[in-house]
């Protein structure tokens, strides 16, 4: 019988992170661009982060070492639910009739439904290693909130998590679920902050983003000595943890005996995209492997396809420090899509990098389209995708047609970075014909 699903032992899973950086440097040989004071406008230093970030993350943010070690702590709950599967898609393949070869890493298994635990996790383990009693964050559609909150809950720290309002509306159930594991929920904008009081007052009626969101989850941090912040997307350390996934995926093709043609991922900031990627990244950079990478993102907000790359806040406020990256500017509010998790105004510096330097393209799909494909996934491989995971998929049905088109035999592999089960009342109404 074929095998059409590949788990690793647990002794196989990875035992350190893989930082792309010093493999930039060395093979593209560019320079990574600074991060900059949002006052002064000159390179931060470890200090001018401390108030936010625990010691570890800010030294894993600029590290140049190329393996860091994943503490015992985390691989220990990291055994409980990784590694995650890999999966062919035949039902997929069978409904496209493509002669391309489908696969996808399924991260709807881990605790929170999601790839974000994986950073989760460790964030939440450095700050308590670090004294720290409170953390709090920002969240989009909920997953990177989930996750954070069951991570402070293995650690005994409060979670507060501003959820940008459209997503609050939208997303009941991930509240609860939040709720459930100890956490405080507040809608943002918020009149709890000087930020989001500043946001209400020139828009009462504003859907809010996940900008916003991030300037009063950084105010509230900045304000206590107990309290630090935690960013479910963007930053180095951020995709340095989800590097997990690529690595394990990475043994899984090769137990498949296929190696990708073609990397798709959605992108919203870049954890998961980079997460899956960037270990296959490597051997394109190391072996010049002739690997396609896609990174796919929501019309609404096409940060990659349309932004310009350049300095810019990763808040609205302007209260963080300024990054090199992919950007529709800090103050642009997309539009209120299903896929909370996308509306983002910026990309992760590194992927920005990468696409700069045409290591990786880019592309926008419509909200419509892509639940149609994620209808398409769910009723040929049994998994109802989460909305922005429906964006991998969307690129993935693109591509296997493509070969079909072509005659060729392409090797198409995506990250499934969560489930849809709380995303019902998007499905309901793409069903009813409500999403345009």
């Amino acid at each position: 019988m074929n095998n059409y699903i590949q788990f690793l032992n647990s002794s196989e899973r990875p035992e350190y992170f893989y930082n792309i950086i010093p493999d930039i440097v060395k093979y593209l040989k560019v320079e990574i661009p600074p991060v900059l004071h949002p006052v002064t406008k000159q390179p931060v230093t470890p200090e001018d982060l401390k108030p936010l970030f625990p010691m570890e993350l800010i030294k894993q943010e600029v590290s140049a070492e190329e393996s860091i070690e994943i503490p015992d702590e985390i691989q220990e709950i990291y055994a409980s639910y990784r590694p995650t599967p890999m999966i062919r898609a035949r039902g997929l393949e069978k409904a496209l009739g493509t002669p391309a070869r489908i696969y996808f890493k399924y991260e709807g298994t881990t605790p929170s439904g999601s790839h974000k635990i994986n950073t989760a996790l460790v964030q939440a383990y450095y700050s308590k290693k670090e004294g720290v009693k409170n953390i709090v964050t920002e969240t989009g559609a909920g997953q990177w909130g989930t996750a954070l909150s069951i991570a402070c809950n293995y650690f005994d720290l409060k979670c507060k998590v501003y959820m940008v309002r459209i997503s609050y509306e939208q997303k009941p159930h991930r509240k609860t679920i939040m709720k459930l594991f100890g956490a405080d929920i507040i809608s943002s904008p918020s009149m709890s902050t000087e930020a989001g009081k500043g946001f209400l007052k020139e828009d009462p009626n504003t859907s809010g983003s996940l900008g916003m969101a991030i300037s009063e989850a950084v105010e509230v941090a900045a304000k206590r000595e107990d309290t630090k912040y935690a960013l479910g997307s963007v930053l180095n350390h951020v995709l340095l943890h989800q590097t997990v996934v690529g690595q394990e995926a990475e043994k899984q093709m090769e137990k498949f005996g296929d190696y990708p043609d073609i990397v798709i991922g959605c992108v919203g900031g870049g954890s998961n995209f980079a997460g899956f990627a960037f270990p296959f990244v490597k051997n394109k950079l190391r072996e010049k492997r002739k690997t396609e990478f896609i990174a796919v993102e929501p019309e609404s907000c096409p940060s990659l396809t349309k932004g310009k790359y350049k300095y810019d806040f990763g808040d609205s406020a302007g209260m963080t420090p300024l990054v090199k990256m992919h950007t529709l500017g800090h103050k642009f509010v997309p539009d209120p899509i299903h896929a909370g998790g996308l509306r983002y105004h910026g990309m992760a510096p590194l992927l920005s990098l990468l696409k700069d330097n045409g290591v990786i393209n880019a592309v926008a799909y419509g909200q419509k389209e892509v639940f149609e494909a994620a209808k398409i996934f769910a009723q040929t491989e049994g998994i109802v995708p989460a909305p922005e995971s429906a964006h991998a998929i969307k690129a993935a049905i693109e591509q296997a047609l493509k070969a079909k088109k072509e005659g060729t035999k392409k090797i198409i592999a995506f990250n499934l970075s969560g489930h849809g089960h709380f995303d019902m009342q998007a499905y309901e109404k793409f069903l009813d014909g409500k999403i345009s």
